[in-house]
């Protein structure tokens, strides 16, 4: 891959030498020279570069578009569709920085992770929409926004309160009433609303006579009655009998109707949603916000796709069974309401990609793996982490710190940061020791990439939080930092997990403090060797080992959380517990079994996920769920079957034979003693095995039949 870099007209210290030396061989072709004005007079040299046919990074995000346009002008350039050229902003991120000197093993970091293949492409989700846009709000509001709109859109409007002045000229249909309900996503809301005034806007001719005949004024040039002020004179009907569109006597009606796009102009959103369904515009009353959804919805008629963020494998799930809750963290944590359960119609969840934007928080707080994220996929993002710290190693930098930023909000404060710290003498921008590393969302990186990232070699690992995330997505990322920190600490590590929250750009002066903090400690562990897998409990496991072979000391336990934990063991009360084994059939993940040869319970720790179906199936509530981290035997311990209670088997009265448990059976007929059923003999077979029971049921009834017929 040939890779283009630039000082910006000498405003960064760029070391072409040393980045090349960083690199791999086949990775550094390009780098031996240095630019000034790549997008100025030195652009002859990108067309070069593109007319080589090479793979193509330029280090320069900022002119990415005329860069871009400069490829479709070059003759004997392939197109972007052919070869796609990438980006990499290296002045921000640290060219502008007060230690930009010492920032060349980051630069070269930077450059190797843009340099690796592009993550495998995902299914998409598809929208139609055909411009049908319901607006809500006051009649002034609405129709306001109609007029920027109607030029594109097929138009209705909604009022949802009297007031204001509704248009003589009838230029789109008028509504008026209550919300009750709004559901669906781009192309597919269904919208509900009561309408409960006595004027049908359907049926009303704006002849305004009623405003005319009005001895109260309840009636303006919204065509509602404002019945707070009405006393009943009924003039209004009386000079409308000829159109009939005031009727007093007429109930609340519920009117429903389908719409492609909503512009919610309230005071108070009809969606409170952190993160609201594709195609709903929220303005409120801000004139500014209301400019920026006029400008979206204008573009927003035809086709559309989007990623589906995610993979979800039922089998893992441990959200249900037998319509009893288990783990509800993934429901729980949905901003956009697009996870619901399917408890009682068979087991696990249902997330539905129309609503899903892609935070990948359920993913984070999933234990078990079920729920995967997956633009990009885990195995692709642990090579990028990989490769950033290795690389950063190779060109001598030292306690890396790896801090995890939205491609949005959270690059956008980074790059207010880099380019304050370029004029002001007080900010010192992003340190030559942090190395950013954009995601989608950074809710969508959890506990296995973190302790990945530290396996690798990491320092530190930095959550950048904006008002991106949602407040149930920070509290969500705090607990499973929680769970972090208590496994490092516990293996005697010193990297943490750490949550920096940057509000606003006016936050930049705090946030440029809190980067400059120095690494945890100056011990470091060796780079691990293995790589992040698909699935999460895979990668959990190999971090940890590494870790583990790495801790000077340790304690057999660590204790977790309860918060988050995907680890931990479960206590049985075995004074209460019959050995029913009804938390083994509940166990979604095998970590409860029995032993075909004798009345036991085992347990697998290393499968436990704590998501406490086992302890809420119990009948005889003998099982507390205990999380914590087990180490005992170097870790060994925890992946192999242990006994949690065993007794002796009742035997058969008649046989001998072995069944069940004696506390089993001494609880069943103590339950049935007073059953009219299970009286005399009837009780005794309580006592038999299977068979017996059945031999001994025909033989009275054989003895019986003799009886009968003597």
């Amino acid at each position: 891959m040939k890779t283009l870099i630039c000082d910006c007209n000498k405003t960064m210290p760029l070391d072409p030498a040393a980045l090349a030396k960083a690199l791999p061989p086949d990775a550094g072709d390009g780098l031996q020279t240095l630019h000034s004005t790549l997008c100025r007079r030195e652009a002859g040299a990108f067309q070069r570069a593109a007319k080589s046919g090479d793979d193509l990074l330029v280090a320069c995000t900022q002119e990415s578009r005329l860069f871009l346009e400069l490829n479709a002008e070059t003759e004997g350039a392939p197109g972007v569709q052919e070869r796609p050229i990438r980006f990499v902003n290296i002045r921000e991120s640290g060219g502008w920085s007060k230690d930009a000197k010492q920032a060349t093993p980051k630069i070269a970091a930077l450059i190797a992770a843009a340099q690796l293949p592009p993550p495998d492409p995902v299914p998409t989700v598809s929208y139609r929409s055909g411009g049908r846009v319901l607006i809500i709000g006051d009649a002034a509001a609405a129709q306001r926004a109609a007029a920027m709109l109607a030029d594109k859109l097929e138009v209705s409007l909604l009022l949802t309160r009297p007031g204001g002045e509704v248009t003589q000229q009838r230029d789109w249909p008028v509504h008026a009433g209550t919300v009750k309900s709004l559901r669906g996503w781009l192309g597919q809301f269904e919208v509900e609303w009561d309408s409960g005034n006595p004027i049908d806007l359907d049926l009303c001719t704006r002849c305004n006579a009623c405003i005319e005949a009005c001895p109260e004024s309840a009636i303006d040039f919204s065509y509602q009655i404002d019945l707070g002020r009405c006393r009943s004179h009924r003039d209004c009907v009386r000079v409308c009998e000829a159109a009939g569109a005031i009727d007093f006597e007429r109930g609340p009606q519920t009117m429903s109707e389908t719409f492609d796009l909503v512009l919610d102009l309230g005071a108070t959103p009809v969606l409170a949603l952190h993160q609201p369904p594709q195609g709903y515009f929220r303005a409120g009353t801000d004139p500014d916000r209301l400019v920026d959804a006029v400008l979206q919805l204008r573009e927003m008629s035809g086709e559309f796709e989007k990623p589906t963020f995610f993979q979800y494998r039922s089998k893992l799930c441990a959200h249900s069974r037998n319509e009893r809750v288990g783990c509800n963290a993934c429901v729980e944590v949905c901003s956009a309401q697009a996870i619901s359960s399917l408890a009682t119609e068979g087991g696990g969840i249902r997330v539905e990609p129309h609503l899903c934007v892609g935070c990948g928080a359920c993913t984070t707080v999933c234990p078990s793996g079920a729920l995967t994220y997956a633009t990009p996929s885990p195995d692709h993002q642990g090579r990028r982490l990989r490769t950033l710290l290795q690389t950063y190693r190779r060109a001598g930098g030292a306690a890396p710190a790896l801090l995890l930023h939205s491609q949005g909000a959270g690059s956008r404060r980074l790059n207010a940061l880099g380019r304050a710290a370029r004029v002001s003498p007080s900010v010192r921008g992003v340190p030559a020791r942090v190395l950013p590393v954009d995601v989608w969302h950074t809710a969508s990186v959890g506990l296995d990439l973190w302790l990945a990232a530290f396996a690798y070699g990491a320092s530190d690992v930095w959550l950048l939080l904006t008002d991106e995330e949602a407040p149930d997505y920070r509290k969500a990322l705090a607990a499973q930092a929680e769970v972090a920190n208590a496994l490092m600490e516990g293996l005697g590590a010193a990297g943490r997990v750490r949550l920096l929250l940057s509000r606003d750009d006016d936050d930049l002066a705090r946030l440029d403090a809190a980067l400059q903090a120095p690494p945890a400690a100056a011990a470091t562990v060796p780079p691990a060797s293995f790589a992040v897998q698909a699935d999460k409990r895979a990668t959990l496991e190999l971090a940890i080992d590494h870790l583990l072979s790495q801790a000077p000391a340790r304690a057999d336990a660590i204790a977790l959380p309860a918060a988050g934990s995907p680890f931990g063991s479960i206590t049985v009360d075995t004074g209460k517990c019959t050995l029913c084994l009804a938390c083994v059939g509940a166990c979604p993940e095998s970590a409860l079994g029995d032993n075909p040869e004798r009345p036991q319970l085992r347990f697998i720790e290393k499968n436990c996920v704590q998501c406490g179906l086992c302890e809420i199936t119990c009948p005889e509530q003998a099982i507390r769920l205990q999380p914590r981290l087990w180490l005992a035997d170097e870790g060994k311990a925890r992946k192999q079957p242990r006994v949690l209670n065993e007794v002796e088997p009742y035997r058969c009265i008649r046989c001998g034979k072995p069944f069940g448990t004696l506390k089993a059976i001494e609880a069943m007929i103590v339950k049935l003693a007073g059953h009219a059923m299970f009286q005399g003999a009837a009780a005794e077979r309580l006592r038999m095995c299977s068979d017996c029971r059945v031999i001994d049921i025909h033989t009275s009834t054989d003895e019986l039949k003799i009886t009968d017929i003597r």
